[in-house]
Parts: structure tokens; sequence; C-alpha cells
């Protein structure tokens, strides 16, 4: 059997084999936008640094205006020269903020490491814990006040306590001693100065007590007189039934020894009488006498 080769034809002469992918073609794109980048940045920068150095021309140039001009014409033109001097220092400014955009796209962001991540939670949390400490302290605070305020009133309550009892004390011992006066005046007679001793009674009474005995009172010091009566009264005890800043009724138990024309002889004999007292000015006299078994 004959063997026939195959020729080549035409349609394997128009073949066209594709072109191989070269691998660094996107690295030189990605190099070639950054340049440009790069570029515009500069340009802009440029551009910034001779608008300010216009702007601070002008403003040179309007102050040496302002010199030379005098009155309103100055005042103008120094204020377009310090407003040109704003602008210069405007566009200074922007130079460097562009100056600084493009080294800040130039730098890449550094990792963060564990450690430093856990130190910034700690000094996240630090602030709670001052707080904490804070209201403990005011808690503290606030607890010290409250317990000061509660000593000082129980400081002031026993201070006050304290001189009530001391008033008490006073008045009681005050009434005591006037319902002793009173009963060893009313009871203490001598008919030698009878008179002498009625107007003791009637200056150491008051009241409706005062009263009676006034009235009674010649009488009185006629009996007295003609029994020839001499009475010694010793007060043996005495008690405050009751008392306000005015009046005390008070318990007296006395001793009595008379002697008188009849035969009595320093017979003694006891005595328990209640004493109403009544405040009169700066002196406390005897309102009501009454002898009680």
């Amino acid at each position: 059997m004959p063997s026939f080769r195959r020729r080549a034809s035409v349609i394997d002469a128009d073949r066209v084999d594709e072109p191989s992918q070269e691998p660094d073609r996107p690295a030189d794109a990605a190099e070639a936008l950054a340049l440009a980048e790069e570029a515009e940045a500069e340009a802009a920068e440029a551009e910034a640094i001779a608008a300010a150095a216009r702007a601070r021309a002008r403003a040179i140039r309007l102050r040496r205006q302002a010199q030379a001009a005098g009155g309103d014409a100055a005042h103008e033109v120094q204020a377009t020269a310090t407003a040109a001097e704003t602008e210069a220092a405007d566009e200074e400014v922007a130079t460097h903020a562009v100056h600084a955009e493009s080294e800040a796209s130039d730098v890449a962001p550094e990792p963060i490491d564990a450690s430093e991540a856990e130190e910034a939670s700690d000094d996240l949390s630090a602030p709670a814990g001052r707080r904490g400490s804070l209201v403990l302290k005011v808690v503290a605070m606030t607890l010290a006040s409250l317990l000061t305020v509660a000593l000082l009133g129980a400081s002031g309550y026993i201070v006050w306590q304290h001189r009530k009892v001391v008033d008490e004390q006073r008045m009681n011992a005050e009434y005591a001693a006037a319902a002793r006066q009173s009963v060893v005046t009313l009871m203490s007679l001598d008919f030698n100065k009878a008179k002498d001793d009625v107007q003791r009674i009637i200056d150491n009474s008051t009241g409706q007590f005062r009263d009676d005995f006034k009235n009674q009172a010649d009488d009185f010091i006629k009996v007295t007189q003609d029994s020839k009566v001499i009475t010694d009264v010793t007060v043996n005890a005495t008690g405050v039934e009751s008392m306000t800043d005015d009046s005390a009724v008070v318990l007296v138990s006395a001793t009595s020894r008379v002697t008188n024309a009849s035969g009595a002889k320093q017979e003694p004999r006891s005595w328990r009488l209640s004493v109403n007292l009544q405040r009169e000015g700066d002196q406390v006299k005897m309102s009501k006498v009454e002898f009680v078994p």
C-alpha cells in the first residue's frame, strides 16, 4: 500500500502562533502607575510652593507701597498686604499637607504586635479602674461626713441633756432651800418680837395665803404675846414633789420645840408639811401651806 506524505498547506502557512504572556508585565504596570502618582504629587507640591512665593512677594510689595503711602490709603494697602500674607501662609500649609500626604502614601502600615495590643487594652481598662477607685473614695468621704454629723449631733444632744440635768438640779436645790426657809419662818415664833416675826411671814408669802395671813396678823400677834410662846424649828428633810420654772410643790419634814406660859418646855413635836412655792421676781415665796399626816 503506497504511503502518502502530508504537505504543508496554505492553511498551515497562515496559522499564527499566539504570543506568550510575560510574567513581569503586571509589575511594570503597577510601577508605572506609582511613578505617575508621584509625579502628580510633585507637580502639585511645586505648584503650591510657587503660589506661596507669589503671595509672599505680593505681600512684600504691598507693604512697601503702604510705607510710601499715607493716611487712609496706607491703611487700605496695609490691610491688603495682611490678606496677601494670610494667603501665602495658607499656600504654605497646603504645600505641607500635599507633601505629608505623598509621604504617608509611601509608608506601608506596620503590623500590630500582640503584646502592644494587650498593653493598649490595659490602658483602655485603666480609666475604668481609676473611676472605680474614685467612686470608692467618694463613698468613703460621704460615710465619713455622715459619721461626723452623727457624732456632732450625739455630742450636741449629750451637752444639751447635761445642761438640762444641771438646770434641774439647780432648780431643785433652789426650791428645796426656799421651802426650808419658808417653814422655819412660818413656825419660828418669839412673843418678845411677835410683830417682826409676823411681818417676816407676810414678806415671805404671796397670793391668797399672804392675804389671809395679813388679815389675821393682829389676832395672831396678840395670841402669841398672851401665851408667851417661843418656838424653835428644825427642818429634817425636804423633797421636791413637782416643779416648773416658776412654781413647785415641796414636802418638808420638821421638828418643833415649844415653850409657853401653859408649861410646855421644849417638848418636841414632828410635823409634815406640803409647801406650795411661787416665783415672784427674783424671789421664791410660799403661796400655800398644808399639814399632812
